[in-house]
């Protein structure tokens, strides 16, 4: 039998900030992730991190305090959900400036602040070169403290004695060995966006068909602590069906090392170099992480089928509609006259609020393998792979308008798919990150951070999960090395 005096269950952006604080307070710790390298959700995140008083506020004149952020959380939660945390967003609003603070001297790079209406000042600091600082950072001081990370181990189970959680049961290259935790257990193991039963206890079809950005997020920690009473709160929350791009193949902006320096240099190249010099990069971000707005749709866009079906038309909702279809894919198709929309302020394609809007011209020079143009309707069908009879009975009926659609060109963008990107249910902890049982007593041993420990907390707005993430992390690793 193995002794620990801390096993983190999950190496997201929570795992990771809970090892290392449990270290730094004498634990020693054993951090263990499911999938075969580190990051979670975190490394699938825009990067977005949200606080008040920040370094950066006060560089360019901004006044702000944890009291305002606090005040316009409760205008982003408001007609969310029945359930909002008002113990955990407090903690959050004033905890999370020193977790951003605590993030750059790991050598985290931050630019920004960026407005997010309706917070009141700008506040939306974005991570640079990539989300993948954060993983990359928090490992390297994971291991200068001696924390040991075993990736490709699952937690199966907890262990107990007298009452309280002990350790926990694995299967992996340690299957069904115990591994002993003498001050206790943290659940930092995401969310259950890719768990089709308990997206089906709680969801609509839709949101059970539709993709996860992480196919990691199965709710494992969550299903646990359920297991000896832990309650799941606003379990029936989480962001709708979204249209988004399938992923791009890794490029170049994909490999920038997340070296503090090359952060660096992006942020100050980013603040002094003219945008047609930094717009390339900024495009990379943009088109590869981003969905597309509504705007494609009210240029004249149509949503089709991997057939080549119109599925938008009478829905206000067209994801929801792709994510019911057999292969959950499909393609925006818009004729030239939408194209000719599309290269001009308004009407952007996707947007990183306060950073840049991405036109069309920047997903043909970026996107080249989700940009298609034609010169005519048939051309297109053989590039997207949909049969032509249907694609052009769905762009005749979708543009009636239009008494003679040639000749002209035709375009598409896609595939794209249905997906959800996070559920906002968690199990319920107190302010100190202690799981509650079903009458609200404290399950001796347990702690719970990020996605697994939301607890309540409604989340709405860029950069609120993730600052979740590290200041929940951080708190349940200092609270659990000092015990009840």
């Amino acid at each position: 039998m193995e002794h620990w005096d801390v096993i983190v269950v999950g190496a997201g952006g929570a795992g990771l900030a809970a090892a290392i604080e449990a270290a730094r307070a004498g634990g020693r710790v054993l951090l263990l992730e499911k999938h075969e390298k580190i990051g979670g959700s975190t490394s699938w995140s825009v990067g977005s991190l949200t606080a008040s008083g920040t370094r950066q506020q006060k560089k360019i004149g901004i006044e702000d305090s944890s009291e305002a952020h606090f005040e316009d959380m409760a205008l982003l939660n408001q007609g969310k959900g029945e359930t909002d945390n008002l113990v955990l967003r407090r903690i959050l609003v004033e905890q999370v400036p020193d977790a951003m603070r605590w993030l750059e001297q790991l050598g985290v790079t931050f630019i920004g602040p960026h407005p997010e209406p309706p917070h009141r000042v700008p506040r939306m600091h974005n991570v640079v070169p990539s989300s993948a600082s954060f993983p990359f950072h928090l490992a390297r001081e994971c291991k200068r403290l001696g924390v040991e990370i075993r990736c490709g181990i699952r937690v199966t189970d907890l262990a107990f004695e007298a009452g309280r959680v002990t350790g926990v049961q694995t299967e992996g290259t340690y299957a069904g060995q115990f591994l002993h935790a003498t001050r206790g257990v943290i659940l930092a193991a995401g969310d259950y966006s890719a768990d089709p039963l308990l997206k089906s206890r709680y969801f609509r079809p839709e949101a059970v068909r539709a993709a996860p950005v992480n196919h990691q997020s199965t709710g494992d920690g969550i299903k646990i602590a359920e297991r000896y009473g832990a309650q799941v709160t606003n379990g029936g929350l989480t962001n709708a069906p979204r249209l988004r791009f399938v992923p791009a193949q890794a490029t170049w902006f994909h490999r920038l090392p997340p070296y503090r320096w090359v952060g660096r240099v992006i942020q100050l190249s980013l603040r002094w170099l003219p945008e047609r010099f930094m717009r390339p990069f900024i495009m990379q971000f943009l088109t590869t992480a981003l969905a597309p707005e509504q705007t494609l749709f009210k240029c004249g866009a149509i949503l089709i089928d991997s057939d080549g079906a119109r599925l938008d038309k009478g829905s206000s909702q067209p994801a929801h509609v792709l994510a019911l279809t057999p292969h959950n894919l499909g393609y925006l198709v818009f004729t030239e006259s939408c194209a000719k929309q599309l290269e001009q302020w308004p009407n952007f394609i996707s947007t990183a609020p306060g950073v840049a809007y991405a036109y069309l011209r920047d997903y043909r020079s970026s996107r080249k393998d989700i940009y298609f143009q034609a010169a005519s309707l048939e051309a297109l069908a053989v590039k997207i792979g949909v049969d032509s009879a249907t694609l052009r009975q769905s762009v005749e009926k979708g543009f009636p308008e239009q008494k003679d659609l040639e000749p002209q060109s035709f375009y598409a963008l896609g595939p794209v798919r249905a997906y959800i990107v996070m559920t906002e249910g968690g199990v319920s902890v107190n302010q100190r990150l202690q799981v509650l049982g079903q009458h609200g007593e404290v399950i001796q041993g347990l702690y719970a951070a990020g996605s697994t420990g939301q607890g309540g907390l409604l989340l709405e707005g860029h950069g609120h999960h993730l600052g979740w993430a590290f200041v929940s992390g951080r708190l349940a690793g200092k609270n659990v090395m000092e015990g009840n």
